[in-house]
């Protein structure tokens, strides 16, 4: 596609973007005027079927796109997607589907006030806060596009079983395991961009920051949130993406840009990135010192290294405490990823954990992304019980019994027992 038709895509895909966010009662957030609704039918209405679709959050709410109960659980200022909302939606995660996980509020912003500015001793030159290199919306869009098919997933995922699986208290959002989900991303290397900058050969690390509103924690104002890399790990496989699966990315994932670290943590992965520190030397902030280490009984004092890679996990794509009938054959369908590898296989339990069975698998095993599989299933004794599922990856990781425990509740990875009745 050439120059032009690649802008004329975009200004067509964001057209229907904010149309829908008026459908759906944003007009507020978006700024769409009367005039302006009768500018986006006329641009979208080639390509575009109506489907009105009423408001669903509050006027006040820190999350832009509707948030309907059958798709998702409220959590302060995030939205868990429920996992039985997934069940035949494909390998990727549709945007609306997609969990939200916000420190403060999803700000709405405008690519063509947007800059990326790059600065710190990690460049050439040398340039400081007040005097950045920078990049606008057009100038990463003229950059080689790359796109990659990847999961981002909160690191406290899974949090709520620990306490109620294990019984431990823990701190944080009580996530289940819905706060993950697999999108094709499109964007720019990271790599390419620190180039462009003047990357210097003294550069360690490297610090992208967003645009959200300062967050404050018990009373202590911490900033914008921020979090750095190691240079090698921008160098390698980060892209600053601005598509989530052959759209604009939508305001709540990041709109205009995001950061995008394949297979860490999502915290690593900056929403609504506006500047990128470019260090000399290592780098720190509460986001990878006082949060996203892991601290407890079984760690240092001071807590471990900054969390990176993600554990593997396992969900049925199943409402907890789903009911069947005895005798009535079932097809149970689930998916499990890990960020230290591809997914191999995948046993299931039925009986609660007393056998298993190997699950089959649908997609071809690749790091960085789920891999959806089934197994058949017969109910034979009524009652309650739980349906397990245990996920191997390529590195030779397997999921525990129970999780060792840390008191931020981070990258829980044993065996989630999924209740179920049988009459």
């Amino acid at each position: 596609m050439s120059a032009a038709g690649s802008a004329a895509h975009h200004e067509t895909a964001y057209d229907r973007h904010r149309l829908r966010q008026w459908l759906a009662g944003e007009a507020r957030a978006d700024g769409v005027t009367r005039r302006g609704l009768l500018t986006l039918l006329a641009a979208t209405a080639a390509t575009t079927t109506l489907r009105t679709t009423p408001a669903v959050g509050a006027a006040d709410s820190p999350i832009v796109k509707p948030l309907p109960p059958e798709w998702f659980i409220r959590r302060g200022t995030n939205a868990e997607t429920r996992w039985e909302a997934l069940r035949g939606t494909g390998h990727r995660t549709p945007n609306e589907l997609f969990f939200v996980r916000n420190h403060t509020a999803t700000p709405v912003l405008d690519a063509d006030d947007w800059r990326l500015r790059l600065w710190g001793g990690g460049l050439r030159g040398a340039p400081g806060e007040d005097t950045p290199v920078e990049f606008g919306y057009d100038d990463l869009r003229a950059l080689p596009a790359v796109t990659r098919t990847v999961f981002v997933e909160c690191a406290g995922n899974g949090r709520g079983f620990y306490t109620t699986q294990q019984g431990e208290a823990v701190t944080g959002t009580a996530w289940t395991l819905g706060a993950v989900g697999v999108a094709r991303w499109r964007g720019v290397r990271l790599a390419d961009v620190l180039r462009r900058a003047g990357l210097s050969p003294h550069a360690v690390d490297v610090q992208p920051r967003g645009l959200d509103a300062e967050y404050v924690s018990d009373g202590e104002n911490l900033g914008r949130v921020r979090r750095p890399l190691p240079l090698a790990k921008a160098l390698d496989d980060v892209l600053l993406a601005y598509e989530m699966n052959g759209e604009p990315l939508p305001y709540d994932h990041g709109y205009p840009v995001r950061v995008l670290v394949p297979s860490w943590v999502g915290i690593a992965s900056i929403k609504w990135v506006g500047d990128i520190e470019v260090s000399a030397q290592p780098l720190y902030s509460p986001w990878n010192t006082t949060f996203y280490r892991l601290f407890g009984s079984a760690y240092p004092e001071e807590g471990s290294a900054p969390l990176t890679r993600q554990t593997p996990k396992s969900a049925f794509e199943l409402a907890s405490s789903a009911r069947f009938t005895v005798g009535d054959g079932q097809v149970l369908h689930g998916r499990s990823w890990s960020g230290t590898g591809a997914v191999a296989h995948v046993d299931v339990s039925t009986d609660d954990g007393a056998s298993w069975r190997p699950a089959r698998l649908h997609d071809q095993p690749r790091a960085g992304t789920w891999t959806r599989w089934s197994l058949p299933w017969t109910p034979e004794t009524p009652g309650a019980t739980h349906l397990l599922a245990r996920a191997t990856d390529t590195a030779g990781r397997t999921q525990p019994v129970t999780a060792v425990p840390n008191t931020q509740g981070y990258l829980f990875d044993a065996v989630v027992r999924h209740p179920v009745t049988v009459t």
